[in-house]
């Protein structure tokens, strides 16, 4: 199109030049750019407003990729760049803190496991492999402690308790949720750090007493388990260092609806292709 010729080679040559050597009008030019520029700058308001209604749904954790995978979905057609320039220009930041970094204090190597799961973190069917691990939430009045069970396979939370204490009860509430919701068949590997509360000989009992084959990372190695480290880090980016929890029953409440509302059913997952892990498990399980 002649005028769009203009438009692309107006740095190297003047506008007169080329609308001469074109044969039209400098107006009719002009008219054509004003006319141009008034669609792109509705469809940037309207894309705008996308973008600011999915950054209220994520609640404020997607960036520009996710924004424009979720815009995809929609069967909205646009450009990786134009959203990561609209979010640029109108400052939407996804919250972004800081590293989470796993403790490696009470860790022990007594009764411990091999690591038999060996970082293979990519499994091709649901209730092959479990991983679990345990954080602490701060509040204003304690620290609560969260103990979490994940499937590998989709990423979803498929079991989780949270207390006042952090014992062998936690985990052990958090691995019986799993298996009731899941009822996995035997020999799925279940994969934690060598926490005293996982090499307990009351929580071994409960994994042979349901033919599972227990996998500990090695010693002060938070790399073997990256997957439950990485939720611990979503949730702790995304939530937790954005509140000032009265208490832990506020703390609880936060944590439940971002794990079974938000992550489990409404977070898009880059490693599942941009889905949620409800939807994945949903489309690839028979």
């Amino acid at each position: 199109m002649k005028y769009q010729f203009i438009q692309d080679h107006r740095d190297e040559y003047r506008v007169t030049v080329l609308c001469e050597a074109l044969n039209i009008k400098r107006s009719s030019y002009y008219d054509w750019l004003s006319r141009s520029i008034s669609l792109r700058e509705k469809k940037d308001k309207y894309l705008l407003n996308r973008i600011r209604s999915i950054h209220t749904a994520s609640r404020e954790n997607y960036g520009a990729t996710k924004t424009w995978e979720a815009l995809l979905q929609s069967g909205e057609q646009c450009g990786l760049h134009r959203i990561e320039r609209l979010r640029r220009k109108y400052g939407i930041e996804a919250k972004r803190m800081k590293l989470f970094r796993a403790s490696n204090s009470g860790r022990n190597s007594e009764l411990a496991s091999d690591n038999i799961l060996d970082r293979a973190f990519k499994v091709n069917q649901p209730n092959r492999v479990w991983v679990g691990d345990i954080t602490f939430i701060t509040t204003r009045k304690g620290v609560l402690f969260l103990a979490t069970i994940i499937d590998l396979y989709s990423r979803q939370v498929v079991g989780w308790a949270m207390s006042d204490k952090q014992n062998r009860h936690l985990v052990k509430e958090a691995l019986h949720m799993a298996i009731e919701t899941r009822q996995p068949k035997p020999g799925l590997i279940h994969h934690t750090d060598r926490g005293i509360q996982y090499t307990s000989r009351e929580y071994q009992a409960i994994l042979k007493a349901h033919d599972m084959i227990s996998s500990m990372s090695r010693k002060g190695n938070c790399h073997d388990n990256a997957v439950a480290e990485s939720f611990f880090s979503h949730l702790k980016n995304e939530l937790i260092y954005h509140q000032d929890f009265a208490d832990r029953d506020e703390a609880r409440s936060a944590i439940f609806d971002y794990i079974e509302v938000f992550y489990n059913r409404q977070r898009l997952h880059q490693t599942l292709g941009f889905k949620t892990p409800v939807e994945y498990e949903m489309m690839n399980v028979a």
